[in-house]
């Protein structure tokens, strides 16, 4: 076997082995995927019953509460986002990057300071390879979030919130990640979680009190009596309410995630089939070449024989 021949065959045995490793990572992906949405789906009540407890207290006591009040000259603004830990997930870490860059910059323009709190190590080496300032950051759930994780970082930023900003607090909290639309389609987005406001718990209270305004509902909505008051139960609220929101970002995230991944991963494997076929392609006409060439030579040396032998005569 020719020299060039061997080449082929040893790159064939190495393509081979990397297609069977990112094959192997394609089925794990795919197979987490369908858990994560589980996840999500099994979330979905309890932060929806939650949204409407606390959409109750905000319309029905009318209370002002700081996680709930917008700041007359808002000056510092704080922006976490939730990235992966792990690489070869295609651009998933790299667009939620982006996506927060468009809001920093944004903020910026209103005339906002903006700290920047990070989840995954893929941010945080973003953040530290350019000298950028992290407030904080958060490493090793981002495939497997938990709502203890989630409630690790929403307890710095809810008293981030409640401080005054001349004491390092902020006035403003938002929250960038994957949302995870399809199996196909994953987009980065952002999103306000504090200080809240009707319009973005999306409640059916605000949307029944504006229709009874109008005289467009005719149902009777519901008078609320507070007990504790209702700045108490606001604060009991609040911050789970907050911590489901970024659970269930970070079960978003983690969702997308696994799917780039097996995206990444199925490229992969599909571009190493085609290698595969074009490098045995690429042997094969090797070996013909090594075959005629070796044909050649036997004629040749046949001819020349042939030629010795009637010389001699």
């Amino acid at each position: 076997m020719g020299a060039q021949v061997r080449v082929y065959k040893r790159r064939i045995r190495s393509v081979t082995s990397t297609k069977k490793i990112t094959k192997a990572m394609e089925m794990i992906a795919a197979s987490r995927i369908v858990k994560a949405q589980r996840q999500v789906a099994a979330s979905t009540p309890y932060a929806s019953e939650l949204t409407r407890a606390v959409a109750a207290v905000a319309t029905g006591s009318g209370t002002q509460h700081p996680l709930t009040t917008e700041a007359d000259n808002p000056a510092r603004a704080a922006v976490l986002l939730v990235t992966s830990d792990r690489g070869l997930a295609g651009g998933y870490s790299s667009n939620a990057i982006k996506a927060a860059d468009r809001l920093a910059e944004r903020l910026r323009a209103q005339g906002k300071e903006v700290d920047t709190y990070v989840v995954g190590r893929k941010g945080v080496a973003y953040y530290s390879f350019r000298d950028m300032k992290i407030a904080q950051s958060w490493t090793g759930f981002s495939d497997r979030p938990s709502y203890s994780d989630a409630k690790a970082v929403a307890g710095p930023l809810i008293e981030a919130v409640r401080k005054d900003t001349a004491e390092g607090g902020i006035d403003e909290l938002h929250i960038v990640f994957t949302e995870f639309v399809s199996m196909i389609t994953q987009t980065a987005v952002d999103r306000r979680l504090l200080p809240l406001s009707l319009d973005e718990l999306g409640n059916e209270s605000a949307s029944g009190l504006e229709k009874a305004a109008e005289g467009k509902d005719q149902r009777i909505l519901p008078l609320y009596d507070f007990e504790p008051s209702a700045e108490e139960v606001l604060d009991a609220l609040l911050p789970r309410y907050v911590e489901s929101r970024i659970y269930n970002a970070f079960l978003q995230a983690s969702a997308s995630e696994h799917a780039a991944r097996r995206r990444a991963m199925k490229s992969a494997t599909d571009n190493a089939e085609d290698l595969i076929k074009s490098l045995t392609r690429l042997a094969n006409q090797a070996r013909q070449a090594d075959i005629t060439q070796e044909i050649s030579e036997i004629v040749g040396g046949a001819s020349a024989l042939a030629d010795a032998s009637a010389g001699s005569d």
